[in-house]
């Protein structure tokens, strides 16, 4: 029989819990509005009742009060026996004022007046001193009748002293037919306000319906449940913007790319980045599949899709990627192929002199062989000890080598200037690299769309606490125009050929100069200058880099 109730109640339960929330919120708005009418319905029934009892005293105790002054009864208390007119006169007030009795005692407490004549001479069995002594007396007693309201003054005589008294009482029927009057009314705007409230919530109730779209909740928890371990556990940023461009949701991942604080919901769209590309395509609100963004020290793969319901407009949806390690990765990879392809082409170089050497020997002229492979080692090595001996960082020697070999390969001519030198400096040596390979590599492109002789002179110093690095090319140059905008992401004098697409460099150039508090200049004289300063004292503690994604 338990397990039986307990399957029900569980029945019962799973029943409720699939009602739609809309429908549980008016049930259970009709619950709490009844019990408030009830109560209200209550304390205004006491209230009355206490009221009508205040009131039957009130009327009680004016009507003795005014027969106690009444001249008629204090002459018909002075004399040995009242006058027969003092009955009919006491009767009329009765009815009157619509009180059950009204008692003359004299001061020894025999009645000389009484609605019940075989009571007249009968002594009052209630204590009357208090009213003898001049006070007036309201009590309320259960008698032969049931509760009753009794009133009492005194009758003051030609000598200040009392004579007598007046003692009216209301019984409680009396008392109910003043309440009983008055609760019709009451329940009628009970019933009205209940009907009022009932007709509010119902209208709430359907409110509430279309916002919740029929959920009951245990479909709304289980929903909230998966949003939310969905969106904490996600990989990918996620940002929600409603119709007004407003912040609607943003989750952890998202916050953290964005360097958004846990209060940016509702912040406008022009204030959730820094990078101007980034908060262009979300104030614009229009749909990006994997756009590339700088948004402060990330790279970031942006895809924007709007969003509509029933075909309106609820706002748009974000996915961000950071893409910063694996942009660095992908750089590090092209320049392994360039330098690997540098080094087929230096391998090819080198079959072909030495096959220019042993021909020279066999042909009878040792002398001429020596002096060629002397003076190719010699160039080479000469180079070589310059870089090394000039750059504290191995790395970056090794790029600029690397970039010479590749300049080579495509046809031009990259010279590392002689006055070149790189004491040991507080600088990662990975943003370093990122910014002379960035610049070369632009210097390069930019040669290669001119006619021969095409170079690109390199020049890297330590003087002043302060790195100078100075990039020279025989390109067209850059308009002023050009200039300005060449420092953001998505700038590119090339097609797209890669996969992370291009116009990166020059924005990750800047990127890594501002964070370390540097500067760059543009110039064009027959072809483009780029110099970049940077001040060592403000560096912070040798290869320290700020935190990434992992």
């Amino acid at each position: 029989m338990t397990g039986t109730t307990t399957r029900g109640n569980r029945y019962a339960f799973r029943r409720l819990r699939a009602v739609s929330i809309a429908r549980q919120f008016f049930l259970l708005q009709l619950g709490v509005l009844a019990v408030l009418v009830t109560a209200v319905l209550a304390a205004a029934y006491v209230e009355i009742s206490h009221e009508s009892e205040s009131h039957a005293a009130n009327v009680s105790l004016a009507v003795a009060r005014t027969l106690a002054h009444s001249p008629d009864v204090r002459t018909a208390l002075s004399r040995p026996e009242p006058p027969p007119g003092l009955q009919s006169l006491v009767e009329t007030v009765r009815q009157a004022n619509n009180v059950d009795f009204i008692v003359i005692a004299r001061p020894d407490g025999t009645r000389c007046v009484h609605r019940d004549p075989t009571r007249l001479g009968t002594q009052i069995n209630w204590d009357i001193a208090p009213v003898l002594n001049g006070h007036e007396l309201t009590q309320f007693y259960q008698g032969r009748l049931g509760t009753s309201v009794r009133a009492s003054a005194p009758v003051i005589g030609a000598d200040s002293t009392a004579i007598g008294i007046v003692s009216v009482v209301m019984t409680q029927p009396k008392i109910g037919d003043q309440l009983h009057g008055r609760l019709p009314g009451l329940l009628i705007a009970a019933g009205l306000a209940l009907l009022a409230a009932a007709f509010a919530s119902f209208v709430i109730s359907r409110r509430l319906r279309r916002q919740t779209l029929g959920l009951g909740p245990a479909e709304i928890t289980r929903m909230y449940e998966h949003h939310d371990a969905v969106l904490h556990t996600v990989s990918q940023g996620l940002v929600v913007l409603g119709p007004d461009r407003q912040l609607v949701l943003a989750n952890d991942e998202a916050q953290r790319l964005l360097s958004l604080g846990p209060d940016a919901e509702g912040r406008p769209s022009t204030g959730l980045t820094d990078s101007p590309s980034l908060r262009k395509l979300l104030t614009a609100g229009h749909d990006a599949e994997d756009e590339i963004h700088l948004a402060g020290e990330r790279v970031l793969v942006v895809t924007q899709r709007t969003a509509r319901r029933d075909g309106r407009l609820i706002g748009t949806v974000a996915t961000l990627r950071d893409h910063t390690e694996l942009l660095a990765l992908t750089s590090e990879l092209d320049s392994a192929r360039s330098f690997a392809e540098s080094l087929r082409a230096q391998a090819h170089e080198a079959a072909n002199r030495l096959h220019t050497v042993v021909t020279l020997i066999a042909v009878g002229k040792p002398e001429k062989a020596m002096e060629f492979a002397a003076a190719e080692l010699t160039a080479t090595q000469q180079l070589v000890d310059r870089v090394v001996e000039s750059i504290a960082d191995p790395p970056v020697a090794a790029l600029l080598l690397g970039k010479v070999a590749e300049a080579q390969r495509k046809g031009l001519h990259l010279v590392i200037s002689d006055d070149t030198r790189v004491d040991a400096v507080p600088i990662d040596a990975r943003d370093l690299i990122s910014i002379v390979g960035n610049l070369v590599d632009n210097a390069i492109d930019a040669a290669l769309t001119t006619p021969s002789p095409r170079r690109v002179d390199v020049t890297m110093r330590t003087e002043d606490d302060t790195l100078t690095i100075r990039v020279r090319d025989t390109g067209t140059g850059l308009d002023p125009a050009t200039i300005r905008t060449a420092f953001t992401a998505g700038w590119s004098t090339k097609t797209a050929d890669r996969p992370h697409g291009r116009g990166l460099g020059l924005a990750l150039v800047a990127q890594v100069v501002k964070r370390h508090h540097g500067t760059i200049d543009v110039i064009s004289d027959g072809g483009a200058i780029f110099t970049v300063r940077i001040p060592l004292r403000q560096q912070p503690e040798r290869n320290r880099r700020p935190e990434t994604s992992s």
